[in-house]
């Protein structure tokens, strides 16, 4: 994929291009006390805790999602050098600001995701012609090469196995038929709405005991995604921040980024398929890796198992663990500010 160029200008329109006040950061809480820390965090963080959701139905549908209100403010991203199975690539931490979104209450489902890559023209031909035919240009994926779910189901459960490009063309689609702008979180959007005013290491504090409530890990998985929305909502009302499907940010990972990137609505553009960035954790991974902060490169190694030549730009056979969360920018991009982005990121 060549380099691509995209002033400072457009990623910050096209990223958000508006200030909202600072959300509200508490004292550091007790960890043993995991009930007290959450309930102490809502109460700090009342803008936030009162999110308006707005719900979004696909045309000639019934699948819908929820996106919840996320404010604009400043946080700490990154992990202080104290914390407890810190890596390198989570410093130094540094202060930044966020621009008000919109983020998906739960992680994409499959009954969502299939309506991209199955086509499915025959629900949308009753849609105006303009919209029909500018959907109809969207490449989609080749069928994949085995069950991208594994088996794990599909009904509620999270979409996984996905590369980042073909996330990025479902968020291209659906903005098409849908008429308002969706996109992946930049790595520093995901990490403010993880910590939703929280310094910890986990959005529910410090305390790792009680990780059963609030994450779909390793030890309690049995080996498979869970039903999104299963587990404890942070203080933001999102759901399965800490595990169950890993996802897909928009940057592409640099160890060395929080030293190089803006501190206003950080964003390191994608130049290379491999390595992109992807956070929260999975149903595969053990608790240290579910941390708000903790970090994670895509390699080669997503797609060791597929036989292809070329393997597949648009599933990774062995990421059954990565999927993806929708972000909307409360201030939408003109047309003109959309096309260049996804000329940016689809490298069109």
């Amino acid at each position: 994929m060549k380099k691509l160029l995209f002033s400072a200008v457009l990623i910050a329109t096209v990223l958000h291009s508006c200030t909202s006040k600072k959300a509200i950061v508490d004292t550091e809480p007790e960890p043993e006390n995991a009930e007290k820390v959450v309930q102490e965090q809502k109460a700090t963080t009342s803008e936030a805790t009162t999110s308006k959701i707005y719900t979004e139905t696909i045309p000639a549908t019934e699948v819908s999602f929820d996106m919840v209100s996320i404010p604009g403010g400043h946080f700490k991203m990154g992990s202080p050098e104290s914390e407890v199975n810190r890596k390198a690539d989570e410093g130094p931490q540094k202060e930044v600001e966020i621009d008000p979104f919109y983020m998906g209450k739960y992680e994409v489902t499959w009954d969502l995701f299939e309506l991209f890559f199955k086509q499915n023209k025959e629900l949308f031909v009753k849609l105006d012609d303009d919209r029909v035919m500018k959907i109809d240009a969207i490449t989609r994926p080749s069928p994949p090469y085995e069950d991208p779910s594994y088996g794990m189901g599909k009904d509620g459960f999270p979409a996984v196995s996905m590369s980042a490009y073909s996330a990025l063309v479902f968020c291209k689609w659906l903005s098409t038929i849908t008429g308002k702008f969706y996109r992946l979180p930049t790595e520093a959007e995901w990490e403010y709405a993880a910590r939703a005013g929280t310094e910890t290491a986990y959005s529910f504090g410090d305390n790792v005991s009680v990780i059963d409530e609030y994450a779909v890990f390793y030890k309690n998985s049995g080996n498979k995604y869970a039903e999104v929305g299963t587990k404890k909502p942070n203080p933001w009302g999102l759901y399965d921040m800490h595990g169950n499907a890993a996802e897909w940010t928009l940057d592409e990972y640099r160890e060395d980024s929080y030293a190089k990137t803006d501190n206003k609505n950080p964003w390191v553009t994608p130049t290379v398929i491999h390595p992109r960035s992807y956070r929260g954790g999975s149903w595969d991974d053990d608790a240290d890796k579910l941390r708000s902060a903790a970090r994670t490169a895509s390699s080669l190694k997503l797609q060791k198992r597929d036989p292809q030549i070329p393997k597949s730009f648009w599933w990774f056979t062995d990421s059954n663990y990565v999927g993806m969360r929708l972000v909307s920018p409360k201030e939408q991009p003109s047309p003109e500010e959309q096309k260049k982005f996804w000329q940016t990121v689809l490298d069109e």
